[in-house]
């Protein structure tokens, strides 16, 4: 341990205040500085060896040179605010959380999908959903819709390239195709598929009449004028935002048409937002060559028992109903009247100060009488049944 204990004595961090149980993982290895994660700057950073953000931190070589820090951890799944190839020519080690949120992000849209099937009188298995990007998040909400008995399209090129498989869907055949569409795309730029405004004039123009449409992906795989001028006209489509182009500055006019819109919380279960940091401790651990002390086990509570009836949505709503933070958005807006920088400071704090939300699977059943087929539903939706 003496390796550990020298880690101690020199070892600084900053880390984002948002980041959960950062002291419960990391104070073994050194003092821990929280800062704003939207408002980090290189002064900050003077003397630090390790750096941990989240997605609202753009880190590069305007926030790094000069700094010290020699790792930087992302409790987060995206990697487009981080310069890799900065990190990478001078020698910092990097690590992000695939996969650390992606059971919530599910959960988000399973809330969506059940709640406006239940509002619009929709069956879901007589809908073909569209998903696009089959990451962590994509294939997981396949897994689930597919146990469920839904069809389902898929869309991933650059999988598509790599694989060969012919179990991938054009993205126009897709829009013809599928009346409900769930992107999960990175943000990309270049190279041969580019993730950008994927979704822009032409091919929103192409959506179903009565068609649904879901991101809580990236922002930014979506023109968001372009869509916002397409609701426009179209009073037929129905669509869910989590992510927004050009976040906390979000587009006001497609705030208020969308069905349901949130602020970028879609993976921010406890569970998901824990095993992110859980994560990028194990992988500073590794860079530092220093033992794992800690783990998630034990740190977070049991869940709810379960109220009510075995109706799925009643019980997914008991977990999770994303219209309540549809509404804390709104409520945000209304009192912000326009005002942009209240605009941003809102979005933000929503994001601060969320509530604490679990995961489907944290819901404790065993209060409740279920048949073998009622619980095979739940066990697809993403509950744990106990034989």
């Amino acid at each position: 341990m003496s390796g550990l204990k020298e880690v101690i004595q020199n070892m600084r961090i900053v880390a984002d205040e948002n980041i959960p149980l950062v002291e419960e993982f990391f104070a073994e290895l050194g003092p821990i500085q929280r800062i704003p994660g939207r408002d980090m700057n290189r002064a900050q950073l003077q003397g630090a060896e390790l750096l941990l953000v989240r997605s609202v931190t753009q880190v590069d070589q305007q926030l790094l040179a000069g700094s010290g820090v020699r790792f930087v951890a992302s409790a987060t799944i995206g990697t487009d605010h981080i310069d890799q190839a900065y990190l990478s020519q001078q020698g910092i080690g990097f690590a992000n959380a695939p996969g650390c949120n992606a059971d919530s992000v599910v959960d988000y849209v399973l809330s969506a999908l059940l709640n406006l099937c239940q509002e619009q009188d929709q069956y879901l298995l007589d809908r073909t959903v569209g998903i696009i990007g089959v990451g962590n998040v994509g294939s997981r909400l396949q897994q689930r819709l597919q146990a469920l008995g839904c069809r389902v399209l898929l869309n991933d090129p650059p999988r598509a390239d790599q694989e060969g498989n012919s179990e991938f869907t054009p993205l126009p055949q897709l829009l013809a195709e599928a009346d409900i569409f769930c992107l999960h795309t990175p943000l990309t730029r270049s190279g041969n598929h580019p993730s950008y405004h994927l979704l822009n004039t032409e091919t929103l123009a192409t959506l179903k009449p009565g068609a649904w449409l879901i991101n809580a992906g990236r922002g930014g795989a979506i023109d968001n004028q372009a869509l916002s001028a397409l609701l426009e006209q179209r009073s037929d489509l129905t669509v869910v935002l989590d992510v927004w182009e050009n976040e906390p500055d979000i587009n006001l006019r497609l705030a208020q048409q969308v069905h349901w819109g949130t602020p970028h919380i879609a993976g921010y279960s406890i569970e998901g937002r824990s095993r992110g940091t859980e994560m990028i401790y194990q992988a500073a651990c590794r860079f530092l060559a220093v033992p794992m002390c800690q783990s998630l086990t034990g740190l977070l509570a049991p869940g709810a028992q379960a109220q009510g009836g075995a109706e799925n949505l009643a019980l997914i709503n008991q977990v999770y109903d994303l219209r309540q933070d549809h509404h804390r958005l709104q409520q945000m807006l209304a009192d912000a009247k326009g005002d942009r920088s209240a605009v941003r400071f809102g979005f933000d704090q929503l994001r601060k100060q969320y509530p604490a939300r679990r995961e489907f699977s944290s819901l404790d059943l065993s209060g409740v009488e279920l048949s073998s087929e009622r619980k095979q539903a739940l066990i697809a939706l993403g509950f744990h049944c106990k034989s």
